[in-house]
């Protein structure tokens, strides 16, 4: 005889998974996390070094800023929504002793000021990177570098991309 404490624990967890994937969802855009042998592709595309403050944009469980900091010595700073994975983010930077380095901001990113970036990353998709294009030819400097994967920020040219990773490399 099952016990029945234990299936509703499993119902519980169950439900609880599928709101924490949906909510990404509701809040904007679904939530993929970017595979790392991509994150790093990302980071050198863009040329990511020491000299940078990199701003990622729904940055998730935070493996973006973890390793731009960790792997090229960049200060980061990620912006998510979803306070699991913000969570998830913060034990990320704090398990890799990045705490002077990495920070992540719980918020929406079109309420951030980005005017410090030198560097953003972005895994949104098409809507979302056509919303945010205003904000970011708003806010960031001459010369800061855009890198995005899987979507292009539609009415900007690329200066480099990487067709088979599907990373878009844009200056300001």
């Amino acid at each position: 005889m099952v016990d029945w404490v234990l299936i509703l624990a499993i119902e519980i967890c169950i439900v609880t998974f599928v709101t924490w994937i949906a909510w990404s969802g509701v809040m904007g855009a679904p939530w993929l996390p970017t595979p790392k042998k991509r994150v790093r592709s990302m980071l050198e595309i863009a040329q990511v070094s020491s000299d940078d403050i990199l701003y990622d944009l729904g940055s998730g469980d935070g493996r973006i800023i973890v390793m731009a900091s960790k792997e090229f010595g960049a200060t980061s700073i990620g912006i998510e929504v979803d306070p699991l994975r913000l969570l998830w983010s913060r034990f990320a930077i704090r398990r890799h002793k990045l705490r002077n380095k990495v920070r992540v901001i719980r918020g929406n990113f079109f309420n951030v000021n980005l005017t410090n970036a030198t560097v953003v990353s972005l895994y949104q998709g098409y809507i979302i990177n056509k919303k945010i294009r205003d904000k970011l030819a708003k806010e960031l400097k001459p010369g800061t570098r855009v890198v995005s994967y899987r979507f292009i920020l539609d009415g900007w040219t690329p200066v480099k991309t990487n067709e088979d990773e599907s990373i878009y490399l844009y200056i300001v």
